[in-house]
């Protein structure tokens, strides 16, 4: 995994506990900073349905 390229949301302001993403020609990987070892891999189709989901207050009472 170290050949991936992370990215960092440009809302980390000190770099700890923050999402980051990484693309390839198969899928979006995505994993805390905290957490380097854990990834979840997901398609592009489907990270986008759950960001529109999250923004639109959908999953705001879930626990």
């Amino acid at each position: 995994m170290s050949q991936l390229n992370w990215r960092k949301s440009s809302f980390s302001t000190d770099g700890a506990n923050c999402v980051e993403l990484a693309t390839t020609p198969d899928d979006i990987r995505m994993r805390e900073s905290d957490e380097p070892d854990s990834v979840l891999r997901t398609t592009p189709a489907a990270l986008g349905v759950f960001i529109r989901v999250v923004k639109a207050g959908r999953l705001d009472h879930t626990v």
